[in-house]
């Protein structure tokens, strides 16, 4: 299924007109965002559009479509195949990741446990819906620098949300488990708490992520590091998102087991990550500065010592 017709699936046959023209470019849409009496807004290339009710972009929201609640429940419906109670644990997350590897954030008014924890849904009025991009290659200007005879340097995706940071990650993955004629492929197992690595479908990658690489879909990264290191015996362990003492401490944990380590954070800059890595900074020797200006996607590659050891356009 072509990535128009997967992200078409998901709206209800009364709104696929209005959705076709904007899945025209596809390629370049990054969210569709939608809520209750809100105007429907298209981000593309990060920059925010609205939509009208003929499917044109707008660049302002005075005459675009205000999503109404029944259109929000036929959505929602259409997305969990109108058995909202097959998706309660996708539900009870959050987010539901569907085929293609594109994912559907939800908020609203949640029901929640006598602990506290969200049990479910009461109503859902808010929507997000992320289209899954793979760029084969993005790590073609990186990968040189990660590897030291042979050996794959710990290293660290830093950037500010929306940079790229998952995409490169997903491609650096895929090509050190793939290999290459002068390097062998390695055995990688990632933790795929959100479903945006790999993008599982019913537990299947719908991502291609190497075909040496083992995935955990939908388990908390400090649980999942370790039961992978004990029963799948990665050489490389991946996840996304690091950034609680437990997820550090796991990573020490991996370290000394002589697994290598792919990690992402939120960050600005190195000074910021320092602060929230303390001691575990020693862990890494690679870090993978990316930003994102003027649509144009660059990465600074700094060794352990944060000396800069080449700067490019991804």
């Amino acid at each position: 299924m072509k990535k128009r017709d997967e992200i078409l699936s998901l709206f209800p046959d009364g709104l696929k007109g209005r959705m076709k023209p904007v899945l025209e470019d596809v390629e370049h849409l990054n969210e569709i965002r939608l809520g209750v009496n809100r105007p429907c807004r298209i981000i593309r290339e990060g920059c925010e559009y609205f939509l009208s009710q003929d499917g044109t972009c707008l660049t302002q929201g005075n005459n675009a479509w205000l999503t109404s609640d029944r259109e929000i429940e036929s959505i929602v419906n259409q997305m969990c195949s109108y058995s909202l109670y097959a998706f309660e644990n996708e539900l009870r997350q959050g987010f539901l990741t569907v085929q293609g590897g594109h994912r559907i954030g939800f908020a609203g008014k949640v029901i929640l446990n006598t602990d506290g924890s969200v049990r479910n849904f009461s109503c859902i009025r808010f929507l997000n819906i992320r289209i899954s991009h793979e760029i084969l290659g993005m790590a073609d200007p990186v990968l040189p620098y990660l590897f030291q005879q042979g050996e794959l340097w710990n290293t660290l995706i830093i950037s500010p949300p929306g940079c790229g940071k998952t995409t490169l990650l997903r491609d650096l993955i895929r090509q050190v488990s793939d290999g290459t004629d002068t390097r062998q492929g390695q055995q990688v197992s990632v933790v795929d708490e959100r479903s945006e690595i790999a993008g599982s479908y019913q537990g299947i990658p719908q991502n291609q992520v190497g075909i040496r690489t083992d995935v955990l879909d939908a388990c908390p990264k400090t649980e999942g590091m370790m039961l992978l290191v004990r029963s799948m015996t990665p050489q490389v362990i991946a996840v996304d998102e690091i950034g609680s003492k437990e997820d550090l401490a796991a990573l020490q944990r991996i370290a000394v087991c002589g697994t290598g380590v792919l990690a992402t954070m939120h960050g600005y800059s190195l000074k910021d990550v320092e602060d929230k890595l303390g001691k575990s900074k020693s862990l890494f020797g690679r870090f993978l500065l990316l930003t994102f200006k003027d649509r144009k996607r660059s990465v600074r590659i700094y060794d352990g010592e944060k000396h800069l050891l080449q700067e490019t356009v991804l």
